[in-house]
């Protein structure tokens, strides 16, 4: 093989490698968010959205339950959340096929928030910082936490335990009918 075809030979290769690698790096739905809370989250693997009328619609059509979070700058546990379980590539991936994954600023969404967490803590939940709520396409909150690490430890569900009890949740709609929070809706 001559130089110039080895040459290209690398170059097609790197080219084919680098095409695959951009493919593969499929960014999320925060990219052009003002909020510094979800522009952290722009380059995390799982697939997040604003809080809008979009995710809604997009559990309706896939019959998922929403998976919100809400964090803030200044909080650690939230950082800590961020970089820990929503980082990890095997856990982003469990949410993406299972949820539709909705991100919201604790101080840019006050109302929201306020009514969150009276829906958690009248379901005796969590509802500190951060919150992870599960919800219905419809609105319905229906299970929460606060801070999930990735792995379990120190009697502490892991993320990935907390999120397959709400997708049992999700599949008894008789429960959730009884069990659950309807939430005011304005997006």
């Amino acid at each position: 093989m001559h130089m110039r075809e080895r040459v290209l030979l690398v170059l097609v290769a790197t080219l084919g490698w680098m095409s695959c690698a951009v493919a593969q790096a499929k960014p999320n739905h925060l990219a052009g968010e003002r909020s510094a809370y979800l522009r952290r989250a722009v380059g995390q693997p799982v697939d997040w959205y604003p809080w809008s009328e979009d995710p809604f619609k997009r559990a309706a059509a896939l019959n998922r339950p929403i998976l919100l979070d809400v964090g803030a700058v200044w909080c650690p546990w939230c950082d800590l959340m961020d970089r820990d379980t929503y980082a990890n590539s095997e856990t982003a991936e469990y949410i993406n096929q299972h949820f539709v994954a909705v991100k919201v600023d604790f101080d840019a969404s006050a109302k929201l928030v306020a009514q969150l967490q009276r829906a958690q803590a009248l379901l005796n939940l969590p509802a500190g910082l951060p919150l992870t709520s599960f919800i219905t396409p419809d609105g319905k909150l229906f299970f929460g936490a606060g801070y999930l690490p990735a792995e379990s430890g120190e009697g502490k569900p892991s993320f990935r335990e907390t999120a397959d009890e709400a997708l049992a949740r999700f599949a008894d709609k008789r429960k959730i009918d009884e069990e659950s929070f309807q939430l005011e809706l304005a997006r």
